[in-house]
């Protein structure tokens, strides 16, 4: 019966480990995305406001401006509301 104790023990101590460095991983994650956004590095999706790579592929020029997108999906939404504007603009 003590064996079982001890080993149900262990366990959790390896588990309680595990679960430990995954949480700090996350953190550091978070420090780091946060540290490029502050930089510049990240910028935000106009759309869905998820935080992408300034030099991401998924790219619209506006003028002198330059969008940057988290998917086609929102690049195709942004589009959209652009040509909605121009169109009421027009008339």
């Amino acid at each position: 019966m003590l064996k079982f104790i001890v080993i149900g023990v262990a366990l959790f101590l390896v588990y309680k480990l595990f679960i430990g460095d995954k949480k700090k991983k996350e953190m550091d994650e978070k420090k780091v995305q946060k540290d490029k956004v502050a930089s510049g590095e990240m910028v935000k999706d106009p759309i869905c406001g998820t935080y992408v790579d300034r030099e991401g592929s998924i790219r619209v020029k506006e003028g002198e401006k330059v969008h940057t997108f988290c998917s086609y999906e929102c690049r195709d939404k942004y589009l959209k509301q652009l040509n909605a504007t121009t169109v009421n603009d027009d008339e």
